[in-house]
C-alpha cells in the first residue's frame, strides 16, 4: 500500500499559462503527470490524480517481473 504522505507533488508552469501536476513516489520511481484544467478546482484534480496514481502503483505491485 502506498503512503500518500511520501508522494512528492510538483506544480509546473508551462508556456502559455498552462499548469502541470506531477506526482512521484521515490521508493518505486513511479511518476504520473497531467495537465490541469483551468475550469476545475486544483484540489479536485489533485485527488483524481492521486486515485489514478494509487491504482497504478497497486497494479505495478501485482505485475510479476
Amino acid at each position: 500500500m502506498i503512503e500518500r504522505e511520501k508522494i512528492q507533488m510538483e506544480l509546473v508552469n508551462l508556456k502559455g499559462g498552462q499548469r502541470l501536476l506531477r506526482l512521484t513516489e521515490p521508493k518505486s520511481g513511479l511518476s504520473l503527470e497531467r495537465k490541469l484544467s483551468p475550469e476545475q478546482l486544483v484540489a479536485n484534480q489533485k485527488e483524481q490524480l492521486l486515485s489514478v496514481f494509487e491504482a497504478a502503483r497497486a497494479r505495478a505491485e501485482l505485475t510479476p517481473v
